[in-house]
């Protein structure tokens, strides 16, 4: 009797087994033959619209059917992918897409234009009730991930981008192309990560003439690309932050001046560049670590300003350019937590622009970079035409090859407060045509055997204090009107 039951009981388990075994293989991937065996195919594996992957085939067209499929997830295996022409993934007609490389896959980019090109029909802003049911059905969040694309093209791209919900690029790398990332016309909240865009022949990140609000740009090399690191060029860009990136060399020696960070020519605020070091090419003409510069081409209704602003540039590193930091038409930036060094000719060139904060930065000539640095590095720091404005709280030392270590000139209305302007070569703070400023408890000293610097020197100008400063050197104060002067000069006794 229990051997007849234990019978029975096996008969079950074993039928019970097999359904589930049966239910098993109708779920599970179509295997393909390769050589002698077979190998078990993802249903987005691109291998299975035709794609060989071998570098040799053109693989355009099965990528594209991969795309089209609807399938959603798009698996590159090992290998390189070679295209002709550029594979569009139409958002409103694809569904969610993640393209998907894992860090093995290359698209070696053939012909001209993007390899990728990303389009939705977002129209709206960041606001969720201006975001259509489309776009959360079909559209939010695509994705490309763990590729590299290469270019063999002099035209060729590597990702386009437009009317795009919540774009992630991460773990890419993008290098012999053109442009790297190109953002057009209207996108919001797009995040690029953990990735190489490197050695291309235009820019590496840019958001061209684009409407763009909350974008992140993180964690990545952006390094050697001729025409640029990331450039904002015309539109209207919101919430931009640049964090933890290392910015190098975004200039090729023969390029037009422009910076590892560009920004200009459109309606652009509310930018954050934080935490990076950014640096190189001293060799290009015209070269910046970063540079915002207006004027604005949109008009704000109800207002004439047409400055770039809401700007905050902290806790970087930068070096080894023309100049370190060029704002020109700008309107509210703070600038504070930085090192500085080896800026050919200016540390910090502000033209044209006001509520600008200058606080407590490290802007010295530190001897170990002496390899580095040429003896006529200026390092200078430059104020034109600006108005409202506060220095407080930095060093500054070591400048060569210029006027002064600290120049103001044709400013209104600003404050130098609590500077130390140490060892520099020529004048240490020089007032040119300065009105209604105030310069206080700096102190400014040459203590270099032979020095023959001067403190400070103001020329022109009305209706300034220069109070309680700390001066090793005589000060000259020339053809000024409503001048209060009251500092301390000690000199030691030789």
């Amino acid at each position: 009797m229990k051997k007849s039951r234990f019978y029975v009981w096996t008969s079950v388990c074993m039928m019970v087994l097999a359904t589930c075994l049966a239910f098993a293989a109708s779920r599970a991937p179509r295997s393909d033959t390769a050589g002698e065996g077979k190998v078990e195919l993802a249903a987005g594996d691109v291998r299975r619209f035709g794609a060989k992957g071998d570098g040799i085939q053109d693989d355009t067209e099965a990528l594209q059917k991969a795309v089209d499929s609807g399938v959603g997830h798009i698996i590159l295996p090992r290998g390189t992918y070679r295209l002709s022409r550029t594979v569009t993934v139409d958002l409103s007609k694809t569904g969610y897409v993640c393209l998907d490389g894992g860090g093995v896959a290359r698209l070696l980019m053939t012909g001209a234009g993007p390899a990728l090109r990303f389009v939705g029909t977002h129209q709206g802003t960041a606001a969720p009730h201006t975001v259509q049911e489309v776009v959360w059905k079909q559209e939010r969040m695509p994705r490309v991930e763990g590729l590299e694309i290469t270019g063999t093209h002099p035209q060729a791209d590597g990702l386009a981008v437009t009317g795009t919900m919540q774009m992630i690029i991460s773990h890419v790398l993008i290098r012999q192309c053109r442009h790297g990332i190109h953002l057009l016309q209207r996108n919001r909240n797009v995040i690029i990560a953990s990735s190489h865009i490197y050695h291309n022949k235009g820019i590496g990140i840019f958001l061209d003439h684009v409407n763009l609000h909350q974008i992140n740009i993180s964690a990545s090399h952006i390094s050697y690309c001729d025409e640029g690191g990331i450039v904002c060029r015309g539109g209207e860009i919101r919430n931009l932050q640049i964090s933890g990136c290392d910015l190098e060399s975004n200039q090729g020696k023969n390029s037009p001046p422009t910076a590892n960070v560009l920004i200009e020519g459109g309606a652009n605020a509310e930018v954050a560049i934080s935490g990076c070091t950014i640096q190189h090419n001293h060799e290009a003409r015209g070269s910046a670590n970063i540079r915002i510069r207006g004027l604005s081409e949109r008009v704000v209704p109800k207002t004439d300003e047409r400055r770039e602003g809401h700007i905050t540039i902290t806790g970087n590193v930068l070096s080894d350019v023309m100049v370190n930091v060029h704002l020109d038409h700008v309107r509210g930036a703070v600038i504070t937590g930085n090192t500085f060094w080896t800026a050919y000719e200016h540390n910090l060139l502000i033209e044209d622009s006001s509520y600008i904060i200058v606080g407590e930065n490290n802007f010295d000539r530190n001897p170990r970079y002496w390899r580095e640095e040429r003896e006529d590095t200026a390092n200078a720091i430059v104020l034109r035409r600006c108005s409202e404005c506060i220095l407080k709280g930095f060093v500054i030392s070591a400048t060569r090859a210029c006027t002064a270590a600290v120049t103001l000139e044709q400013c209104h209305r600003c404050q130098v407060q609590g500077l130390s302007i140490v060892d520099c070569d020529g004048i240490g703070l020089l007032l040119r045509g300065v009105t209604r400023s105030r310069i206080s408890d700096c102190l400014i000293r040459d203590d270099r055997p032979h020095a023959n610097s001067i403190s400070i020197q103001a020329q022109g100008g009305k209706e300034n204090m220069i109070i309680d400063n700390y001066l090793g050197r005589p000060a000259q104060i020339d053809n000024t009107e409503g001048m209060i002067e009251r500092n301390w000069m000690i000199r030691e006794q030789k």
